[in-house]
């Protein structure tokens, strides 16, 4: 398991009974979390300390629930990077902490590769943490997603963390079918990133299920890369899903016959213990 430990505006402070509790730049949140199935709390005196829980409801959806007034919004710091942090709909904060392990490994590849105009797709691109990776290592980006909302968070991470000269191509559209566009134009990427949910419906009401729908879209990605690509990122939460299995549909679909393939799980340390949260897959190709 890859662990992102280099965080300091955010840290899991405790978690138990399906719960985390957990700091993004001293604001506590309690948030459910699945893979949370143990009952001992650790440190059951800080649980006291919460801003603000979100609690599910047995009919679906939740709502949060404040304890002491939070800002609308605020901002939490990785490194060199910047992002803008608010509790939204479904328990949500706009940010992945334990994707910091991906943005690491894709700025070294993008630093290390020194190219000067690595051009990078980053579909299913939510509000844009790897899109402001890469752009921070110096890459041209193309940030797609169906959400309009989503979009313009995007933009305001890259303009927070001072990028917003760098050239980043914002687009609202359906994967696909934006893929599918970009194969007639011609357009070429030395790497491409993709963060699929397990379900979700594009603009236009396109249906997306990722055990249907991912090694169709890898295979249609490989028709977009250049000649001599950078690397292939595929990252998942779909429950039941091996890293294992995004490797080999890498294998498959984009035949390469050089590069180095691998896979594995991506977690988060609690801190004052050796406990970890695992926190999703990931599945890469990289040359």
């Amino acid at each position: 398991m890859e662990i992102a430990r280099d965080w300091k505006d955010y840290e899991i402070l405790d978690m138990a009974n399906g719960e985390k509790l957990e700091s993004w730049s001293n604001i506590i949140l309690i948030r459910p979390d699945p893979q949370i199935i143990w009952k001992e709390k650790s440190f059951p005196e800080k649980w006291n300390s919460a801003f603000a829980k979100y609690s599910r409801s047995n009919t679906g959806g939740g709502a949060w629930q404040y304890k002491k007034k939070i800002p609308e919004s605020w901002q939490v710091h990785y490194k060199d990077l910047t992002f803008n942090i608010k509790p939204m709909g479904f328990k949500h904060t706009g940010l992945f902490p334990e994707q910091a392990v991906n943005w690491d490994w894709m700025i070294n590849k993008i630093k290390s590769s020194k190219r000067k105009d690595v051009k990078v797709l980053n579909l299913f691109a939510y509000t844009g943490g790897a899109t402001v990776a890469c752009s921070y290592a110096g890459a041209q980006v193309c940030h797609v997603d169906s959400s309009k909302g989503m979009v313009s968070w995007a933009k305001e991470n890259v303009a927070s963390s001072g990028l917003e000269n760098r050239p980043v191509r914002f687009i609202v559209d359906d994967v696909t079918k934006f893929v599918q566009r970009e194969i007639r134009r011609g357009n070429k990427y030395d790497a491409i990133i993709m963060d699929p949910p397990s379900y979700g419906r594009g603009k236009n009401g396109e249906v997306w299920q990722f055990e249907n729908n991912i090694s169709d879209l890898v295979e249609l990605c490989s028709a977009v890369l250049s000649d001599n690509p950078l690397f292939f990122l595929i990252n998942s939460y779909t429950t039941g899903i091996s890293s294992k299995v995004l490797e080999n549909i890498l294998s498959i679909k984009l035949k390469m016959k050089t590069g180095k393939l691998s896979s594995g799980e991506i977690g988060i340390p609690m801190k004052n213990s050796i406990l970890v949260l695992p926190c999703g897959i990931y599945g890469r190709w990289e040359n």
